[in-house]
């Protein structure tokens, strides 16, 4: 590159950020001109728990805190706004008690709405996880407790010309499993905003369209009904999503095609798996992480036969609760554990 006479200093494989407490959520920054930016939330057995701004420094090579700030209750998940050209308010959700929207700043973030589907009581059904629709960043859906999803829309209006003000309403309510619901997905299929999947203590794998909601569809039942917990499609080939159960060392592969079959089972771990997440630019890449501390990364594009071995493994210095693949960033994936984030490139 013209300008530059000496030569850029070779960039690391991995970066680690120590944060100040047990790390638990985790999500890469889609916005184009903030790349490597996470945010991260606190696992602290009360009621003040933290969520805090990273980003990279890429001169001093160092992830350095942007910013900090309170959340009740721990985050069970945390999302940016899926705005991959910058166009909307660099917004971030969490879930937890309520669904929150937050609005980034350069010193401070704040709220901008909390979303809470029980206006009649002062029970609070505690949410266990929420998606951000990619193709209409105004819809998001929550999972909670009590075997209902909602699906919530934003309205990020202008007010005075300068300050866009978000707010939500609820959309629809749906009961969605006989028991807790532990996680929901919006799926790319058909159009991508209005197909979306779930799963819970029931043991099921449910299918929902937000056009013909007076059906779903089981894709999978656990034959033992052991709840399962996390779900992830793939993000090329919406036919395929992958589920896992509550202690289960191995990732299940299903494809919607053929309801109640795995098409593929992950099992190398070696303790419970934690968390699941498919490349963002390939349709047959996957990475697992667990509590053998191993971050595994499998090649799935022989099945239906079976997939023996991961083409990577990486280990950690502790139990892995969370991994995110950076949709922005494909080379990158972020894994966190006991206090620690690390950001690997594959």
């Amino acid at each position: 590159m013209a300008g530059h006479t000496a030569a850029p200093a070779k960039r690391k494989e991995i970066y680690k950020y120590e944060a100040p407490w047990t790390v638990y959520s985790m999500n890469w920054s889609i916005r184009p001109d903030k790349r490597f930016r996470l945010a991260l939330g606190s696992f602290v057995e009360e009621y003040n728990n933290k969520v805090q701004i990273v980003s990279l420094d890429e001169e001093s090579a160092e992830f350095t805190s942007k910013s900090t700030f309170d959340h009740p209750y721990p985050t069970t998940k945390i999302m940016w706004i899926p705005d991959s050209k910058g166009v909307f308010p660099d917004l971030m959700a969490t879930s937890g008690d309520y669904l929150r929207v937050w609005r980034v700043g350069d010193s401070e973030t704040r709220l901008e709405c909390l979303l809470n589907n029980n206006k009649n009581s002062d029970f609070c059904a505690p949410l266990t996880s929420f998606d951000w629709n990619e193709v209409d960043p105004n819809l998001l859906g929550t999972s909670s407790i009590d075997t209902t999803c909602t699906i919530w829309g934003l309205e990020t209006g202008q007010v005075l010309g300068r300050v866009n003000m978000v707010s939500g309403h609820v959309k629809t309510q749906l009961i969605a499993h006989d028991k807790e619901v532990y996680d929901i997905a919006f799926s790319r299929a058909g159009g991508g905003r209005d197909m979306f999947a779930s799963v819970g203590a029931d043991g099921s794998v449910r299918m929902f369209d937000l056009r013909h909601l007076e059906h779903s569809t089981i894709i999978y039942e656990d034959p033992t009904h052991v709840p399962l917990l996390r779900l992830a499609w793939n993000k090329q080939d919406p036919n395929y999503l992958s589920t896992m159960a509550m202690d289960a060392s191995e990732v299940i592969i299903l494809d919607v095609r053929v309801p109640c079959t795995p098409v593929a089972r992950l099992n190398n771990h070696r303790a419970c798996v934690n968390g699941i997440g498919w490349a963002p630019h390939s349709s047959c890449h996957i990475c697992t992480a667990g509590d053998d501390h191993q971050a595994l990364i499998w090649d799935i594009q022989q099945m239906p036969r079976a997939i023996e071995d991961p083409i990577l493994a990486y280990t950690a210095g502790g139990e892995i609760n969370q991994i995110q693949w950076s949709s922005t960033q494909p080379d990158w994936i972020s894994i966190c554990y006991n206090n620690c984030m690390e950001i690997l490139r594959v």
